[in-house]
Formats: structure tokens, sequence, C-alpha cells
């Protein structure tokens, strides 16, 4: 009876759900990324990675920062029996996010080349960001819709639209990759953006027919009921405020994150070439590593990614009954297990990242990022669920100021030791500033502990 409990628990079959269609997203990804490499080569992976900075401060700026309070604000509805309040979250979530998508869309469409040349460097990357503008309103679509399903705590919907996404995204540039074959043309980096774009449209269609169909199960439990309220003027305002006001800071938070994280990844080409290496060399090396070597060293964190979605919920939750012992067991549990898979994750990429370099990538590069990486995976997997129980905790603030701490001693390794002693210096870089954000964030917590988790 009581396996029978933990197994129907919906926090652990949310994140059985999400760690498996995660696991399938993962492997998908790591085909397509062997896929790019040998079409459009280690330069042409560069050249589609520059732009990634620039699409997660956009969607940082649109789309994340909402998705999380969608999710807060939800999950407290769900714990007063309120489904249909939670709906209107989502309606206020939907009409900010969309609104600045729309607004930085047609930025970027009007700068993609001025930013391509001053703060890219690279004149290529222009017609990349033209085409990625295309995904943001789309972006902000599913992920309005993926926050309310995590504050419900149902992730079958999330789950689902994230592995379209993905097998749309490589279906797409792959039938590209077959036209272009057929006229004897050679596929670019801008086809791999185009995927990006109906990978996006593909969620977010199927988010809105699940989201409908959802509507219509929830109507007919309130006729039921005895009808739904009157949904007012001042009914529709209010959650739209209490989200305006929450996203605020929220969203500062992520996008000063992620532009200090943008930067970083826009330095090391430039740096690389301080270095000694010319442009092409340059965006070769960071072309292995952030779409190569990274991706592969991020393989396991799908676990802990599953686990963070559905912590801040769970810890709200937890947090507004004051039920301390269910935060401290869930807190302990989650350095346990992850410590328990970073170090096992270590092992395995120190035993065969010099053969994932060689045989898979068929680039010996590879195999050596993938090696000197491993040891940052303890870390990362407890940055990653910590910074979530934070979040949960009301403590964002906290956790934003270690995030960028972090990327702040990432940076000064790019900018002091990169120009003297190459790439290798960086990874020293990335395993220090994880260290330091896993062991921050742990004393943290314990100062919460000790001084009360129940306090806001």
């Amino acid at each position: 009876m009581k396996r029978s409990r933990f197994l129907f628990n919906p926090f652990v079959t949310g994140t059985l759900l999400l760690t498996l269609t995660g696991v399938l997203s993962r492997i998908i990804g790591f085909f397509y990324r062997i896929f790019l490499s040998r079409t459009i080569g280690a330069e042409g992976l560069g050249i589609y990675q520059l732009i990634f900075p620039i699409l997660t401060l956009c969607v940082s700026l649109t789309a994340a920062g909402v998705q999380t309070a969608i999710s807060k604000f939800v999950s407290e509805e769900r714990g007063k029996c309120n489904d249909c309040s939670g709906l209107r979250y989502l309606y206020a979530g939907l009409f900010l996010s969309l609104c600045l998508s729309v607004l930085v869309m047609i930025f970027l469409l009007r700068q993609a080349q001025l930013l391509s040349n001053t703060v890219l460097h690279e004149s290529r990357c222009g017609i990349l960001l033209c085409i990625m503008a295309y995904s943001l309103p789309f972006t902000a679509i599913h992920s309005c819709i993926n926050g309310y399903y995590y504050g419900l705590k149902k992730t079958a919907v999330p789950s689902f639209s994230q592995l379209l996404e993905q097998g749309i995204r490589v279906g797409a540039v792959y039938m590209l990759y077959l036209i272009a074959k057929e006229q004897n043309l050679s596929i670019s980096p801008a086809a791999a953006v185009w995927g990006l774009v109906c990978g996006d449209i593909a969620a977010t269609l199927y988010s809105l027919t699940a989201l409908s169909l959802h509507k219509k199960a929830l109507r007919k439990s309130a006729d039921a009921a005895g009808g739904l309220k009157r949904n007012t003027a001042k009914r529709r305002l209010r959650p739209l405020k209490q989200l305006g006001f929450y996203c605020i800071p929220l969203t500062a938070n992520r996008v000063t994150i992620n532009l200090f994280s943008s930067i970083e990844a826009i330095l090391i080409p430039a740096q690389l070439q301080l270095f000694g290496y010319n442009n092409s060399d340059a965006l070769s090396v960071f072309g292995i590593l952030t779409g190569m070597a990274m991706p592969m060293i991020l393989f396991p964190n799908v676990l802990t990614s599953s686990v963070s979605v559905l912590l801040l919920p769970t810890i709200s939750e937890a947090q507004s009954d004051c039920n301390r012992t269910l935060i401290v067991r869930a807190i302990k549990k989650t350095v346990e297990y992850c410590m328990i898979l970073g170090l096992f994750s270590t092992l395995v990429f120190l035993l065969t990242g010099d053969y994932i370099g060689q045989i898979v990538f068929k680039n010996t590069l590879a195999g050596t990022f993938i090696t000197t990486l491993s040891w940052i995976c303890p870390f990362s997997n407890l940055a990653t669920t910590l910074a979530s129980i934070l979040n949960g905790l009301g403590k964002a603030s906290h956790a934003f100021g270690i995030n960028l701490l972090g990327s702040l001693i990432r940076i000064l390794f790019v900018l002091v030791f990169v120009p003297v002693y190459g790439i290798r210096s960086y990874l020293y870089g990335m395993l220090v500033s994880q260290l330091f954000i896993a062991a921050a964030a742990i004393l943290t917590i314990l100062y919460l502990n000790k001084h009360g988790l129940c306090k806001a």
C-alpha cells in the first residue's frame, strides 16, 4: 500500500514522466548534434551556437519569468481547490508574455544585422537572428501553458510538447538536408534555425489543443458544481496585477543572469582569437565546446531538471502550510540523490570521454572537453535543484545573487586566463563556478533552516 501511494504521488509520477521524455528528447538531441556536426561542420555549429545567448536572453525577458510565476500562482489556487482561478493567471501570463515577445520579435527583425556585427562579431549570424525571431511568440505561448500544467503538477502535456518540439525540429532539418542533397547544395546553419521555429510552432499547436480540452473538462465540472463565478473586470485584473508585480523582479533576475551568460558565451571566440586562433578556428573550438561537449555533459541533468520543475510548486505549497518537515526532507533527499547521480556521471565520462569524442563525434578535442568537464557533474546537478528550492521558499533574490556571482567567476576566467592559457582555462573556470554555486546554495539553505524555513 505504501509503495502504491509512492508511485501515484503527483510529484513522483510527474518527475518520472518528465525524466522519461527528457531522456528521449536528449537522445534525439544527441544524435541531432552528431548530424549537425557532420553536415554543417564545427565552424557552422559554432555560428549556430552563437545565436543561443541572444535567444536565451529573449526567452528570459519574454517567457521564463512569466512561466515560473504562473506555476507558483496556479499551485496556490490548486491548494485552495480553485482550478478555475488558475486559468485566470494563465490568461494574464499569456497576455504579458505575448506582448513582450511580439515587441522583442520586431526589435530583432529590425536590428538583427546590427546585433550580429556589433555584439556577436559575426556578420553571418544576421539572417539566423531574423529567422529565430519568429519563434519567440510561439515559445511564449507554450511556455505559459507549460507553467500552468506544472502548477497543477500535471506533466503529461509539457512532457509530450517537449518531445514533439524536439522531434519536429530534427525532422524539419533532416527534410531540408534531403532537399539540399537532391539539388547538390550544402546545408547551412540557417536550416537548423528553421528547425527551431518549426519545433516551437508544433509544440504551441499541441499545447493549445490540450488546453482547449482541459477547459472543456473544467467547464463541465464547474457546471455540475453550480456554474462558474461571474468573471468581472476586477476579477480579470487582479491576476494580471499580481502576476505582473511578481514577474518584474523574477524576470529582471533571469534577464540579468542570462545577460552575463550571454556576455560570457560571446566573449569566448573573441578571447580565443587573442590567444592566437584565427576566426574560423575560434568558432570551431566554440562549436565543439558548446555544441558537442556541453550537451553530452549536461545529459544527466535531465533528471535533476525534472525534479527542479516540480520542486518549486511543492516547496511553495509546503511553505504556505508551514510544513517544515516536508521541506527539510525534500532538501536532504535532493542533495543526496544529486550527489549520487553526479558522481556516477563523473565516473562514466572520465572512463568514456575520449571514446565519445573520437568514435561518436569524430573529434579528439570534444573527447578532451568531455573528460575535463566531467568533474562539474555533481555540482551542476546540485546548483539546478537548490536554486529551485530557494525560489520555492520565496528566496529568488538569494538564488539570483549566487548565480550572478557564479557567472562573474566564469567571465573573469574568460577575460583573464583564456587569452593566456587558451580554452582549457575556461573549463577550469566552469568547475570553480559550479563548485561555488553549489556550496553557496547549501550554506544559504542551512542558514534559512536555522532561522526558520517558514518565514517569507
